[in-house]
């Protein structure tokens, strides 16, 4: 069988703080003020057949200010209340070049923020507050508008999580194997994604897990979805498994969505290889068209210390590993993950640790005890 091909893509969510040390969101950072630092950075046309703009025209360079757009009733935009700022990558050739991609622009953005009193952090779910009030309610047209897919009904839920798309495609796989693959890796979705939780905070503390984010979207958010050319494939879900291609650059691609944000970009380019190695695999017989929300749940809680996420982790990187034999890149980046999962190891557990000794974690420090004398 002739080797695959494949082509990668990441979108990473970054959330922002101000020099004070105090976290930035919808509550108190306007549109403007992070559409400033977008403003600054360059636009390259060769971006556009590969990332989409959208009708509002806010996505239009490889950031863009990522958040919740209000309408009147005649469907004009009011406002978008902001969360961050996203990096996407253009389609790249492989993984190597995908993060090297991220790097630059990350080091892009930081530099246009830093100059406009932000800086950008990585991690999961706002650590300040749960949950965004739609205020006002929705009007008549939003309701249409926020009722036509179970992604548009929970956009809401996205405004305190913060996390990437990572994007993988093959040329030549068929509508049948794109499905199969997107129920492949929502099966296994609840073992793979401890390897990245960052959300051991919420509400201003600790709240006694590893990933808040995967705490409160799983079941109502997708995990993976593919992007098919063809409207008359999709499969029925609540949340979606497929959804239409917008641009010919979508079809066909498969984009997984329930990992953390992660602060180094590396863990991202293992996290392709893995996924890389569950679409070649064909030893796993798991599948859901939906998530199963009780397993993220109990994965949210305690990760790869959990005897049952840990043992489904393990077969997930062995069956992809052995998936990759001959492509010596991804072998490697399996071997640091691998090494990773042997340790039961996560971003989380390192803002834990630097929570508990005291120093600030995305602007957040644990209240000092003061005992009296």
């Amino acid at each position: 069988m002739p080797t695959r091909v494949f082509r990668y893509g990441i979108e990473h969510e970054c959330a922002l703080m101000r020099l004070d040390g105090s976290f930035a969101d919808f509550t108190d950072t306007g549109f403007d003020e992070l559409q400033a630092i977008v403003d600054a950075l360059p636009e390259d046309p060769g971006d556009y057949p590969d990332l989409r703009v959208g009708d509002l025209g806010i996505k239009r360079k490889r950031w863009y200010v990522e958040g919740f757009e209000r309408f009147d009733e005649a469907g004009e935009l009011l406002r978008c209340d902001p969360k961050g700022i996203e990096i996407r990558t253009r389609i790249h050739v492989s993984i190597d070049d995908a993060v090297a991609a991220l790097r630059a622009d990350q080091a892009l953005l930081d530099a246009e923020a830093l100059a406009r009193g932000f800086r950008t952090t990585a991690i999961g779910f706002n650590p300040v507050r749960s949950s965004y009030p739609i205020v006002p309610p929705l009007n008549g047209w939003e309701h249409v508008h926020r009722t036509g897919s179970p992604e548009e009904r929970t956009a809401h839920l996205h405004m305190v999580t913060y996390g990437p798309d990572l994007n993988l495609s093959c040329p030549g796989m068929d509508v049948d194997e794109l499905i199969d693959v997107a129920a492949k890796l929502t099966f296994y979705s609840p073992y793979l994604v401890p390897l990245s939780f960052s959300s051991p905070l919420r509400d201003g503390g600790l709240w006694g897990g590893l990933s808040a984010r995967t705490a409160l979207r799983t079941g109502a958010r997708p995990a993976v979805m593919v992007f098919l050319a063809d409207p008359a494939r999709m499969v029925p879900a609540d949340p979606s498994l497929t959804q239409p291609a917008r641009l010919p650059a979508e079809a066909g691609r498969i984009e997984f969505k329930a990992f953390d944000a992660c602060p180094d970009p590396q863990l991202y380019g293992e996290l392709l290889s893995l996924l890389t190695g569950l679409v070649l695999d064909t030893r796993l017989t798991g599948r859901r068209t939906t998530p199963d929300t009780a397993l993220h749940q109990r994965s949210a809680r305690e990760g790869l210390a959990d005897p049952l996420i840990r043992a489904g982790a393990v077969a997930a990187v062995e069956a992809a590993t052995a998936a990759l034999a001959g492509r010596p890149a991804d072998l490697a980046r399996m071997a640091a993950l691998r090494a990773r999962l042997d340790r039961g190891e996560c971003p989380a557990l390192d803002m834990i640790a630097r929570y508990d000794a005291g120093k600030p974690v995305a602007g957040i420090c644990r209240a000092r005890t003061v005992v009296a004398g």
